[in-house]
């Protein structure tokens, strides 16, 4: 059951990474590509619809409205854009990430939250 959930959120890793590609595709009609911006914007946001701290609420957008709204896109999306941004996806799902700009990244978010936090006071 494990193999089955590591599966299934690579899966919606890369979902997720070819509406956003769909989303920058001319080919895409307007209104799709306002959709996909939209779903791939919440996808990578840390800004939940409801927040993961209310119970079963929390975590039920994360499981339910971002998966319908990336298989709306990819329904919506035509089939020739849909296979170019699938295999852009894997190509950029496939590349290896670093944990050190990862790190730095969260350094300077932190720095930034204690640099407002002393310029508010």
């Amino acid at each position: 059951m494990l193999i089955n959930l590591k599966k299934a959120a690579k899966r919606i890793k890369e979902d997720a990474i070819t509406v956003y590609f769909a989303a920058r595709d001319p080919r895409t009609p307007i209104i799709v590509r306002l959709l996909a911006f939209a779903i791939a914007a919440y996808a990578i946001s840390p800004i939940d619809l409801i927040p993961d701290f209310i119970p079963v609420l929390g975590i039920l957008d994360d499981i339910i409205l971002l998966p319908l709204g990336i298989m709306l896109v990819v329904r919506l999306t035509p089939k020739e854009v849909l296979v170019d941004c699938r295999i852009k996806a894997q190509e950029l799902a496939a590349k290896p990430t670093s944990r050190t700009a990862a790190a730095i990244i969260v350094l300077i978010w932190i720095f930034s939250a204690v640099t407002l936090g002393y310029w508010l006071m």
